[in-house]
């Protein structure tokens, strides 16, 4: 038998043979953590060193040219910049802290992830193994603790087990539904040695991030918009998380549908869309609201019912076909039964769709919309954006800052009738430009939040708006704008009050303000404390150019404006009644 010829193999490069016979990387477990999320493409982590944590930092001094690091002014800070973070950069947040009190100091910015869907992945020093269970210096059960406000956590006590932990926390949090997940270290697998290799994870045996499109769903779904008269679609922030901006937009073009907004759902469609009819739930549009009830078709994408948007759910939308697409699950049939369920990922379902609606426009169904929004103009909007006497309005001062980025700023806001207000009047452009705390509303949250989202997209401005109550929530974290320099534009809207608090108490427990007045100290003297340049504005003659001056400005600046103490949010609809009963006045 004839022999064929072999042809030689070509030869490897001389550097992957160089790594296929070099020994194996036999480093620390910190180490370990630091080429793992080097590995992970991280470039940044927020944090605050602390005793069990020490050997991680450590060894970070070592790659300070490859990641950097962000020293925050406290934990819960550091949790809420990876969230803005996240949320503009598209990335996944990371956050060092020690045990003990570090960690649950993460407890709050966890939860908000948590409720949000926001990835991020938070890193915990602990006390050594063997002192596990016998109350330690700073020792805390952190796993316990946040159990039920995270996707995932892990307690990794040998140094071989870090790169997986780290691996499938990455994999975690960024896929599906996306979420927080804590990793926490003892301070012996840490220093400990081991031979390090590094495999990224796309895969667990019981977790499937991704369903698979039911097509029979989607038929049924476009069959119900193809035979509606209504057909409504509510935008959540599924949309923004799938990156399926273009194709809801697709869709309510193609299909002439009126798009509403959820509060997370903000800046997926630009406001002045011609589909585009408003925001959502309780201190949201007044005709989005009130067309709730009057559409025959409701089309919800990657949204949640939350009982903001609902309202008494005993008497929500009970005319309607409900088609829900949301990526999650446990969100299908919790409180608003749908008759069409699509399991999916937004940006699939959406892309199936399109192509099985029909060609339509439903002009006079839109035109109900904009009828509504005379009324809202006539008795709230025109008196709140252009007064011509009294105090300065919160509403005039969002529409300055919206006109003078041509709303397409980042807007991060804190929580309460500036959150409401800002996310009612500022002209969203571009997407994942709404930076808030939705699902906690966490006082406290804009100020690092925004440190994260400049951080992420540095290439914007980013516009902090703050009352006057939550920034001394967290005010310390201009230390952190500072020493990093990080340019974030900060606006405090001081009423003097605990806004929302006394509104309600106004409204509803007959003017008795109970320990809401706030006796407040000189914000823009603590910001020069930071050697940041502030204004404090109380005239309306003032404010154009002192909104002009701030967003011209190179660097950090403060803004404060005192509005009126008795400026209230309205339209509204009171907690738990019927979205019909949303109040004008």
């Amino acid at each position: 038998m004839q022999q064929k010829d072999v042809l030689p193999m070509k030869p490897e490069p001389a550097e992957k043979r160089a790594v296929a016979n070099a020994a194996p990387l036999n480093i620390t477990g910190s180490e370990a953590v630091i080429r793992s999320l080097i590995a992970e493409g991280v470039e940044t982590i927020f944090g605050y060193p602390g005793g069990a944590i020490m050997p991680i930092y450590d060894a970070l001094y070592d790659f300070q040219d490859k990641v950097h690091h962000i020293l925050v002014r406290h934990e819960q800070g550091a949790t809420h910049a990876a969230q803005g973070y996240a949320r503009t950069s598209g990335k996944t947040g990371v956050v060092f802290a020690t045990s003990g009190p570090g960690a649950t100091n993460l407890v709050t910015g966890l939860a908000d992830a948590y409720m949000d869907s926001t990835p991020m992945v938070c890193i915990t020093g602990q006390v050594a193994a063997h002192l596990l269970g016998t109350d330690a210096f700073q020792e805390t059960d952190v796993i316990g603790i946040t159990m039920p406000i995270t996707k995932w956590n892990i307690q990794v006590t040998r140094p071989e087990d870090i790169p997986g932990a780290i691996a499938k926390a990455f994999y975690i949090a960024g896929t599906g539904r996306p979420g927080p997940v804590l990793v926490d270290i003892t301070r012996n697998a840490q220093v400990a040695k081991f031979d390090f290799e590094y495999k990224k994870c796309d895969y667990i045996r019981s977790y499937r991030p991704v369903p698979r499109l039911d097509l029979e769903a989607v038929e049924a779904a476009a069959e119900l918009i193809n035979n509606s008269k209504k057909p409504y679609i509510f935008c959540g922030h599924g949309v923004l998380l799938s990156g399926a901006e273009k194709e809801l937009i697709a869709l309510a073009e193609k299909a002439g549908i009126p798009v509403a907004s959820t509060l997370l759902g903000l800046s997926a469609v630009p406001v002045d869309h011609p589909k585009y009819v408003g925001y959502l739930g309780m201190h949201g549009n007044y005709a989005p609201n009130i067309m709730t009830n009057e559409c025959d078709v409701l089309l919800a994408v990657g949204m949640r019912f939350d009982d903001r948007i609902t309202g008494d759910v005993s008497q929500y939308v009970k005319q309607a076909k409900v088609i829900h697409i949301e990526i999650d699950a446990a969100e299908i049939n919790k409180i608003i039964k749908a008759d069409v369920a699509i399991h999916a990922d937004a940006k699939t379902a959406l892309e199936a769709l399109i192509a099985l609606v029909k060609p339509q426009q439903h002009d006079e169904w839109i035109q109900e919309f904009r009828e509504a929004d005379k009324q809202e103009e006539e008795k709230v909007a025109r008196k709140e954006l252009y007064p011509a006497e009294g105090g300065l309005k919160m509403a005039e001062v969002v529409r300055l800052i919206s006109e003078r980025t041509e709303g397409k700023a980042v807007l991060v806001t804190d929580v309460g009738q500036h959150q409401m207000i800002a996310s009612r009047y500022y002209r969203f452009k571009d997407p994942n430009t709404n930076i808030t705390s939705g699902g906690m509303g966490t006082m406290g949250f804009a100020l690092p939040a925004a440190m994260g989202a400049k951080v992420g997209t540095p290439e914007k401005e980013v516009v902090a708006v703050i009352g006057d109550g939550c920034f001394q929530m967290t005010l310390q974290e201009l230390g952190t704008i500072y020493q990093s320099e990080i340019g974030v534009k900060i606006v405090i809207l001081n009423n003097n009050f605990l806004g929302m608090v006394r509104q309600w108490q106004q409204l509803f427990f007959d003017k008795r303000y109970s320990s809401t007045e706030m006796t407040n100290p000189d914000f823009v003297q603590i910001a020069k404390g930071f050697f940041i340049p502030g204004k404090k504005v109380t005239d309306r003659s003032e404010i154009a150019a002192a909104v002009d001056e701030m967003i011209s400005h190179k660097g950090a600046y403060l803004l404060e404006v005192v509005v009126e103490k008795e400026d209230n949010v309205f339209p509204m609809v009171p907690s738990g009644q019927p979205i019909a009963n949303i109040r004008l006045e």
